[in-house]
């Protein structure tokens, strides 16, 4: 969440800067927050004064007493006023929990160097590879996995519904392969610590992230147990050192995580519904980071950085967007999406976001460390990139690998974790 000081420092700065979202309804929560802080600090000033006469008082009565002089009078006093200070503390209780749930709604402020503007503004900051061409028109990855054996929707569909897909044979191995491509080339190469997280987290946790409150609705949820099932590894995993205070020797802490994401997308209805452009369960690699405040910036950098390596073994061309603040996600104060070339479906697919959370998911789930020993302690910075989601990841190796006879070829990285460097149609 944001910090209630820079509002009340800044009020203005704050709102041009949210402004840049392109969400009216921003500007009236801000204006609730205002007028709360307004009253809250207005109680707390008005309570502090009684306390302040009540300790008087207080002092008073102990030595009237000693001089053996009425306190009656005294006494009825501090009756009342403690009365009064119990009101008063019931009230900033409750201003207070007003103040969170609205905090809870305001999103990142976007970084100074984000692009203006809404998704038609995202900016592509550079490109890699190039695009394969064909002789014949490319097949798109529904129609080369089923003549592969390796994609079973309607029976996916069968067993769970739209949007749940069944990978057969070799399809299941190559999600196997493609974990441990990538969970080796972050471990080996890029200094990241593996974990396994739960696939089921609590409220807490999402609320820590920034998923919970806002977008309850897109998430699959155990209501007996009030769980609910991962739409990403970055949420246990970001929590992992929650209500910690952390030693900056530790720091950075890299961690990254192979789970299943699910997702409802309420939101998403009807919207690529082909293949596997848009799942509600798939696989993904996630990378995790929590930096020192001053290290962000860069680290953005080389998260983006790893996940773009994955792309480059593949040998898949992609390009980098640096997203506008109208389309930065809630949590997020810079992303850069990655987007893979699919030439069978003729689109740009985004494969990984990586985005630099400032200290917004710190403060929601009080993540800090001390700069030195002794030291006050300070909230982390917190990063992620996805390395990589593998849907549109395999949907780009089977349309850039198809070859004219029905076959597909794998990249060598692949191949030598798939256990062949070609998939042939079934007979």
């Amino acid at each position: 969440m944001i910090d209630i000081r820079r509002l009340r420092q800044d009020p203005d700065g704050v709102r041009a800067a949210l402004a840049r979202r392109r969400d009216p309804a921003l500007d009236v929560v801000l204006t609730e927050l205002l007028k709360l802080d307004e009253d809250r600090r207005t109680c707390l000033v008005a309570s502090e004064e009684i306390k302040a006469r009540r300790n008087k008082q207080s002092d008073e009565v102990a030595r009237r007493k000693k001089a053996k002089e009425p306190t009656d009078d005294l006494l009825a006093e501090l009756k009342a006023s403690g009365d009064v200070v119990k009101n008063y503390d019931t009230t900033l209780r409750e201003i207070d929990e007003q103040i969170e749930g609205r905090l809870m709604l305001v999103p990142n402020l976007p970084l100074a160097d984000v692009p203006e503007g809404d998704a038609t503004a995202n900016r592509v900051v550079r490109t890699w590879g190039t695009a394969t061409t064909f002789p014949w028109t490319p097949r798109p990855h529904w129609d080369l996995g089923a003549a592969l054996g390796i994609l079973d929707l309607p029976r996916g569909a069968k067993v769970a519904g739209s949007g749940f897909p069944l990978f057969v044979g070799m399809g299941s191995k190559l999600i196997r392969a493609l974990a441990n491509f990538m969970l080796d080339l972050h471990t080996g190469q890029h200094g990241y610590l593996e974990v396994s997280p739960p696939y089921l987290v609590n409220r807490v946790t999402l609320t820590g992230t920034g998923q919970l409150p806002k977008f309850e609705e897109d998430m699959y949820a155990s209501s007996a147990d009030d769980l609910f099932l991962v739409p990403t590894a970055e949420v246990p995993v970001t929590n992992l050192h929650r209500d910690e205070i952390l030693e900056a020797a530790e720091l950075p802490k890299k961690y990254t995580a192979w789970t299943p994401c699910f997702r409802r997308e309420a939101g998403s209805a009807g919207k690529d519904t082909r293949g596997i452009l848009r799942v509600h369960q798939f696989d993904k690699v996630e990378l995790v980071q929590l930096v020192r405040p001053e290290e962000s910036v860069q680290a953005l950098e080389t998260i983006t950085g790893h996940a773009e390596k994955v792309l480059q073994l593949l040998g898949l061309h992609y390009r980098v967007l640096a997203l506008a603040a109208g389309d930065t996600g809630f949590a997020a104060a810079k992303t850069y999406d990655l987007e893979v070339w699919a030439p069978g479906v003729g689109q740009w697919l985004e494969v990984s976001s990586a985005s630099c959370f400032t200290d917004f998911q710190a403060r929601r789930a009080n993540l800090r460390y001390r700069a030195e020993p002794g030291a006050k302690p300070e909230f982390v910075h917190t990063l992620n990139a996805s390395g990589l989601a593998f849907p549109r990841t395999l949907i780009a190796l089977l349309e850039t690998g198809q070859q004219g006879d029905g076959s597909v070829v794998l990249p060598p990285a692949l191949a030598a974790y798939a256990g062949t460097d070609r998939l042939t149609p079934r007979a």
